[in-house]
């Protein structure tokens, strides 16, 4: 059997089996549970992308932020000339920065209490949760209470959560995971983060 023969046999194979499980995967009648997280970048870039797709499909978004606080960044400069995601940026900023837990505290608390207003209330087809996974990490939101919010959505809306460190019990609860493997980063060379490209 030739290479081309050959190479057009497996992917024959390889078609027959890809249908397969298409005929076999089924609609979950429900929106589905996203974590991006790990210690790589790209976590939110990843939800911001699926926000495009989304608006794409003339699908309703809103977006919560935990942690950035004011920082401008070219997501939420751009978002905000679309004007079609309702955006809420709810956090003091990095955990560093405020060095106050009770503060942090409370500001996680508003702004899940603000995505639970959100994922319940049936106008929105996807809510994202950035840098949720953090406040879950330093103990602001524990992750039952996340995961009661996330059980009391519409059945019409889909979570993605971002940040490193996801928990474990979010993750089993999740349906996809993906974790972002830092390989190289800029920053461990001594280059300061760039517009348009880090935020």
């Amino acid at each position: 059997m030739s290479d081309a023969a050959r190479h057009k046999a497996e992917m024959q194979k390889l078609q027959a089996e890809q249908k397969q499980k298409t005929i076999q995967a089924r609609d979950p009648d429900r929106g589905l549970v996203l974590v991006y997280t790990g210690e790589g970048k790209g976590k939110s870039t990843s939800a911001f992308g699926v926000i495009i797709r989304a608006l794409g499909w003339g699908k309703s978004v809103g977006v919560v932020q935990f942690i950035k606080g004011k920082w401008i960044t070219g997501e939420r400069k751009f978002f905000g000339k679309l004007g079609r995601v309702d955006w809420h940026t709810m956090g003091d900023g990095f955990t560093w920065d405020t060095q106050d837990k009770e503060r942090d505290i409370e500001a996680a608390e508003a702004a899940f209490s603000k995505a639970c207003e959100m994922m319940v209330s049936g106008d929105y087809d996807l809510v994202v949760l950035d840098e949720i996974n953090i406040a879950m990490r330093y103990e602001y939101l524990s992750v039952d209470s996340v995961i009661s919010g996330l059980e009391k959505r519409s059945t019409r809306t889909s979570v993605i959560l971002t940040g490193r460190d996801a928990r474990p019990k979010l993750c089993n609860y999740a349906d996809l995971v993906s974790e972002m493997r830092g390989i190289k980063h800029p920053f461990e060379s001594g280059i300061k983060a760039q517009p348009g490209l880090d935020y």
